[in-house]
């Protein structure tokens, strides 16, 4: 770094010929650096993606090593100092940056050296492609892209612009291209993009997101208007369109929100987009679902809260602990095992229940990172107490999210493995939810994990209309009964007889039944004589941090057995 500051006048210069450079960019990003003072300033979009301290910066080779590639940073080093020292005027390298996120991208950085007039080194400046980021032009529809989407966004955020955001997506659109093929589904894609050029740009932007999905942004349509543009388009596609001599009748499903509070980044505003549209496609048949920010207890937003919540992955997962609440033998009542649960807290928020913040958090691409941090903090505790329980098995629920990438049963190996938990130990629970994935990728899963000795168990059995096939289908060792099923059952002969079904079901099956929700003594004694292997509820423990539930197991197997209560 030199010793001496830029002159305002020598900073004008840069700033002069910077956006010259800008101007003939073409979709990369631009540095420059006036090498006297070596002082440079960096496109914005390079300082947000990379988490670079600023746009301006003194020693910005340096620093920009930090985020490369520890692999490829002998090659940059070795060609800066060829830039600097005379021997070289200009780089055309490539090599792999980190992101903000902690993933790495592919660059091309192209820069050349700029003389003064006796040939000394000036400036140097040039180019760097990301060959992540995509032209913000969806090729097919003709709409701002995704990344486009995500740049309007940011600076609507940043200029505290208040907006109303709306998705909307065509359902059924795989079925669609299996039976037609797929240039009718592109013909479908291209025609709802046309639709929402004529009806909505006059009023906001337009965008192809991936897939089906489609997004709005407005600065001009309220809450209520918006609402009735999606109606209007639904009933549009309900009509049919004509494609290929085909009548093709479209169902839609659609969330909205309005941020009209910018404590938030793009990517918590678009988690909570997605969760009012699955909540639109999964549970409200295609009506329009709002995202609602609403007051919690203590008078804060709830789009600031579950950004903090989004936020504490990225930093070391501070502010979430697990709790566990006990599995009981049916007969003997001693421990056999805990469901590891997922809590969050801060001093501002106070406990935040998990219902409000897990279906926010299952369709965000940090999600993953979560549930490996889950997994292994259950398994390390578990560990604790298999010193004086040895045969403890510990459950940890699984999303659907985490299911769905390519590397999730490695992911579930590296972690048995660093932690050297016995896999048989391990019980993973999937709730009916998964039946979102792809039935031959969940089997698959299933199989090869039980292949290697980890238990799975169908959770909150009954809750939905596909359980009873997901059984028939997959191989599960346990079903857990889910306690509607049985909350009742001391005066209901119902309860009785669907249980008795379940039972007979498991058993059919080969899988083990674990009944949740036991409240008191009496739907312990009526319940056991179904054959049920296994119980949880308060009757036995709430939901316990480790250290508390340490100081009961220390106690013995039998430490939560009612006669101790």
């Amino acid at each position: 770094m030199k010793d001496q500051r830029i002159t305002e006048e020598a900073k004008r210069r840069l700033d002069s010929l910077f956006e010259a450079f800008s101007i003939v960019a073409e979709e990369t990003q631009v540095f420059l650096c006036n090498m006297e003072y070596d002082y440079s300033r960096w496109s914005k979009e390079l300082v947000e993606t990379f988490g670079l301290p600023s746009e301006y910066m003194y020693d910005a080779g340096l620093i920009w090593e930090r985020h490369i590639h520890p692999d490829d940073r002998k090659a940059y080093r070795e060609g800066l100092e060829d830039i600097f020292s005379g021997k070289q005027l200009g780089h055309d390298m490539q090599y792999r940056a980190k992101r903000l996120n902690g993933e790495y991208d592919i660059c091309t950085c192209r820069g050349i050296v700029i003389v003064d007039e006796s040939g000394k080194p000036f400036y140097f400046g040039g180019a760097i492609r990301n060959h992540s980021q995509r032209s913000h032009i969806d090729t097919l529809t003709g709409l701002r892209s995704q990344y486009g989407f995500f740049d309007d966004l940011k600076s609507y955020i940043h200029n505290k612009v208040p907006i109303r955001i709306g998705m909307a997506g065509v359902g059924k659109l795989a079925e669609i291209n299996e039976v037609y093929g797929y240039h009718i589904g592109n013909m479908i894609l291209q025609h709802f993009g046309r639709y929402l050029m004529e009806h909505v740009t006059n009023r906001g932007g337009s965008y192809r997101l991936d897939g089906s999905r489609f997004a709005i942004i407005s600065t001009l349509l309220d809450e209520k208007q918006l609402a009735q543009s999606y109606e209007d388009m639904r009933e549009h596609f309900r009509k049919g369109i004509k494609l290929d001599n085909l009548n093709i009748i479209l169902e839609l499903n659609a969330g909205m929100l309005s941020l009209n509070d910018f404590n938030v980044d793009d990517q918590t505003v678009y988690s909570c987009l997605n969760m009012a549209y699955e909540e639109s496609k999964l549970n409200k048949h295609g009506d329009l679902v709002t995202f609602r920010n609403e007051l919690t207890t203590e008078s804060r937003k709830r789009l600031e809260m579950l950004h903090k919540i989004r936020a504490s992955i990225a930093k070391d997962f501070s502010g979430f602990y697990l709790v566990y609440q006990p599995v009981v033998d049916a007969a003997t009542e001693k421990l056999i095992g805990a469901e590891a649960l997922l809590r969050w807290r801060n001093e501002e928020y106070g406990t935040v229940p998990p219902d409000i913040f897990i279906p926010f958090l299952e369709k965000d691409p940090l999600f993953p990172k979560l549930g490996e941090w889950i997994m292994e903090t259950a398994l390390r505790d578990a560990q604790k107490v298999m010193e004086y329980v040895p045969g403890f098995v510990i459950n940890v629920n699984l999303s659907y999210a985490q299911m769905e990438k390519a590397d999730f049963t490695d992911i579930v190996w590296n972690t048995v493995w660093r932690t050297g938990f016995p896999q048989e130990q391990l019980c993973l629970e999937v709730t009916e939810r998964c039946r979102l994935l792809d039935m031959e990728l969940l089997k698959n899963v299933i199989v090869t994990l039980r292949a290697g000795g980890i238990r799975i168990a169908l959770d909150d059995f009954g809750t939905g209309f596909s359980s009873v096939g997901l059984v028939k289908n997959l191989p599960f060792d346990t079903i857990k009964i889910d306690r509607s099923f049985v909350q009742n059952i001391e005066q209901d002969e119902r309860e009785k007889s669907l249980l008795n079904n379940f039972t007979d079901m498991a058993s059919t099956y080969g899988a083990k039944v674990c009944v949740e929700g036991i409240e008191t003594s009496g739907m312990c004694d009526i319940i056991r004589d179904y054959g049920v292997h296994s119980f949880q509820g308060y009757y036995y423990s709430k939901p316990l941090p480790i250290d508390e539930f340490m100081s009961r197991v220390e106690n013995g197997p039998e430490c939560f057995a009612r006669a101790k209560q």
